[in-house]
């Protein structure tokens, strides 16, 4: 039976929403060949099963042979992409200009050339007020194609007047290019490595950082220009841990589509991205009461019903509201609290499990499990950091797979699991082995961990004191605290010296932000 996952019609008819349906069915059920009904009908059996089963599938369309099939599929995904396009074109400026570009070229191959021109420089202008130069570029390629072949009795000039505006556009391609390339490849670098671990890892970051982004009058570019800029920008200083510079750049980031109030709609995605990212930032400075302001921006985004909306949007939505739910209960302290979002979070991952990838899977495993672990329930926690530390694609945030496994230790020192804590020492010492990825905080909490069994109940205090006061030390350095990002281990060994709860020195904590 073939994989759901590589069943491309599949996961598409899944997706539909019910209007998106009863748009293809109205468009699809005409009178036609036998073929068209054919397709109709497979559409109708794969939308009844909750599991792709080709065995089903032929049982549900009895007129479909099995020899027919492949090739039905293939007609049928073709035919729901051609629906579903022009059901979305009105909320897609590049899908309509796209389609003019189209007509131009009919127009074009008609012989109507003044006609074609005329499509061509309404997609021009259109293309300029989006700021979606690349299709610009296209129609000017057009244009000096009819203009080079034919006398249209254009401006004289118009030769001259042509080159200099593809040259410039085509300049400012290219930059857009260049800036969307160091944002990507900045991007990429933080979901292999996460943060610097040490002093080598800065220099060859901001060395790869200073050669990939080019020189720019960011004022002067347009719209993507200054987005990709900070884009950039906001992916550097969150690998090399300066928050505070990174947060000025999240922030123009989210201001910049504050000041260009249609791209919200255009851009929905890169808006709502940006918002996360400023919340991200806030987090991690301690920021609570601005944290608070920019959370309630979003859900009220979200909760706005004209805004635009997609599975894709929505799932983004979903995993940025309970990204930052989440993490507002860590600021507050208030795990036990948080648990309570733990069932309806796993619905929603079920729901969108076509929409989000392994990555975004595994930082919400390692926030439940810190949930867990904060509300007191290591047996839980152990559950989760195990869903990631069995996962095999381990250059896949390495950071989390790192800390996913120094939490685990701490849970099974916590749960009494004495008996697994030897052979998971082990274990981890091999795998940061493995990854380079010792830092001073780890190797303390492992000679801490593999002593502490030998210890007398009246020794642990002072065992506890000390270490607490080792990290301290250890978090002076910028490119040391990386751990305790993902881990606050301090104030778990301040729950151990005072013998209260770990949540109830977070709590104390909190009331202290501002």
């Amino acid at each position: 039976m073939p994989n759901e996952a590589g069943e491309s019609v599949f996961q598409l008819i899944k997706s539909l929403t019910r209007s998106e349906k009863r748009h293809f069915r109205l468009s699809a059920d005409r009178p036609g060949a036998a073929e068209d009904l054919k397709f109709l009908q497979l559409f109708d059996a794969l939308d009844q099963l909750p599991h792709y089963d080709e065995e089903r599938i032929l049982t549900l369309a009895p007129a479909i042979k099995k020899v027919q099939l492949a090739n039905l599929k293939a007609n049928l995904y073709r035919q729901l992409l051609s629906d579903l396009r022009l059901y979305h074109a009105g909320q897609n400026v590049d899908i309509q200009l796209h389609e003019q570009l189209g007509y131009a070229r009919v127009l074009y191959n008609k012989g109507f050339y003044q006609q074609s021109l005329k499509m061509l420089d309404k997609v021009k202008n259109i293309a300029y007020q989006q700021q979606l130069s690349h299709i610009a570029l296209l129609a000017l390629d057009f244009e000096k194609l009819i203009e080079s072949q034919f006398i249209t009795r254009s401006l004289e000039g118009r030769a001259e007047e042509l080159a200099s505006e593809s040259a410039g556009t085509a300049g400012q391609v290219s930059q857009l290019h260049t800036l969307s390339n160091a944002a990507l490849q900045m991007y990429g670098l933080y979901l292999k490595t996460g943060h610097a671990r040490n002093q080598q890892d800065y220099e060859q970051v901001t060395a790869f950082f200073r050669t990939t982004l080019p020189p720019t009058n960011v004022q002067r570019g347009g719209f993507f220009e200054q987005l990709y800029y900070y884009q950039a920008h906001v992916w550097y200083y969150t690998i090399v841990q300066d928050f505070r510079a990174g947060y000025r750049y999240a922030y123009k980031w989210v201001e910049l589509f504050e000041h260009t109030p249609d791209m919200k709609n255009q851009q929905t995605m890169l808006y709502i991205k940006g918002v996360h990212n400023l919340l991200a930032y806030l987090f991690n400075t301690l920021y609570y009461s601005r944290f608070r302001e920019v959370l309630a921006t979003l859900k009220a985004f979200a909760a706005d019903p004209n805004r635009r909306s997609t599975p894709n949007i929505e799932a983004l939505l979903f995993q940025y509201i309970a990204t930052n739910e989440i993490n507002l209960h860590f600021l507050e302290g208030r795990f036990t609290e948080g648990l309570a979002l733990i069932p309806g979070l796993l619905g929603q991952l079920d729901e969108y499990r076509l929409q989000l990838d392994m990555h975004r899977r595994l930082v919400f495993y390692y926030k439940i499990a810190s949930l867990y672990f904060g509300s007191g329930d290591n047996e839980k926690a152990i559950e989760y950091l195990t869903k990631i530390i069995q996962f095999k694609e381990v250059s896949l945030r390495e950071d989390i797979q790192c800390f996913a496994r120094i939490l685990n230790l701490i849970a099974h020192y916590e749960a009494g699991q004495d008996e697994a804590l030897d052979y998971q020492i082990k274990s981890v010492y091999r795998f940061l082995g493995k990854m380079n990825e010792q830092q001073q905080m780890q190797v303390a909490i492992f000679r801490f961990l593999r002593t502490v069994g030998d210890l007398t109940p009246g020794e642990l205090k002072g065992a506890f004191t000390n270490l607490k006061n080792q990290l301290i030390a250890i978090a002076v350095n910028p490119l040391e605290r990386r751990p305790f990002l993902y881990l606050d281990i301090i104030s778990w060994l301040e729950s151990k010296i005072e013998n209260v709860p770990v949540q109830e020195i977070m709590q104390r904590k909190f009331r202290a932000m501002k």
